[in-house]
């Protein structure tokens, strides 16, 4: 059965919640799936002062054991356009799996929320994807399969290079039903590319 790893950071748990919505579609697309959270980097204080959530119920994912799976989605806000420095210092612990090649030809995707729906979704997930080349992963985004992304008719999420949702200045938006959806989606289609890879 096809391993998947889905890795998040959060903040406020919109990306906590992506993250479910990505492991239910993986696992609909017949993969094992582990759900992980990079290290929270930022200073007591500033965790406090800024009310971030901490009571999460996933553990704390180790860079050892990325090679253990054949496929790795990646979720994390933007910050000012790009992934937050949890993320970042976690990939940049990395460099013994880059120089081993240990993570080539496995299959990656990202996914991302931010609080404007022009708040820097696809430069984040393209900071994202950058990383994933750089491992020598195949990366997966959020195809036109999923219409759920196109049309105007309500704010909402949603981009070809990963599922997005849109959480508000004050964070009080949660992500909607459709980008739930196109979570669910972009999961399911990396399950199935990394065991179409895999046979």
């Amino acid at each position: 059965m096809t391993k998947v790893l889905v890795l998040y950071y959060s903040s406020y748990g919109h990306i906590e919640q992506m993250a479910e919505a990505i492991a239910e579609g993986a696992r609909d697309g017949g993969a094992e799936v582990a759900i992980k959270r990079v290290p929270e980097t930022a200073p007591d204080e500033v965790v406090e002062g800024a009310g971030f959530k901490t009571d999460y119920d996933h553990p704390i994912a180790e860079v050892d054991e990325l090679p253990e799976y054949d496929a790795i989605i990646v979720g994390a806000p933007t910050r000012f356009g790009r992934m937050p420095s949890q993320m970042a210092a976690f990939w940049d612990r990395t460099g013994g799996l880059w120089m081993k090649g240990a993570l080539n030809g496995k299959v990656a995707g990202a996914f991302t929320s931010t609080a404007s729906q022009h708040g820097g979704q696809e430069t984040t997930l393209f900071s994202i994807i950058t990383t994933l080349f750089h491992q020598g992963f195949t990366v997966v985004g959020l195809d036109y399969g999923f219409q759920g992304q196109m049309g105007v008719e309500e704010v909402k999420g949603g981009s070809p290079y990963g599922a997005t949702t849109i959480a508000g200045n004050d964070g009080s938006r949660q992500p909607s039903d459709t980008e739930l959806d196109g979570a669910r989606y972009q999961g399911r289609r990396i399950a199935e590319t990394a065991a179409k890879l895999a046979a």
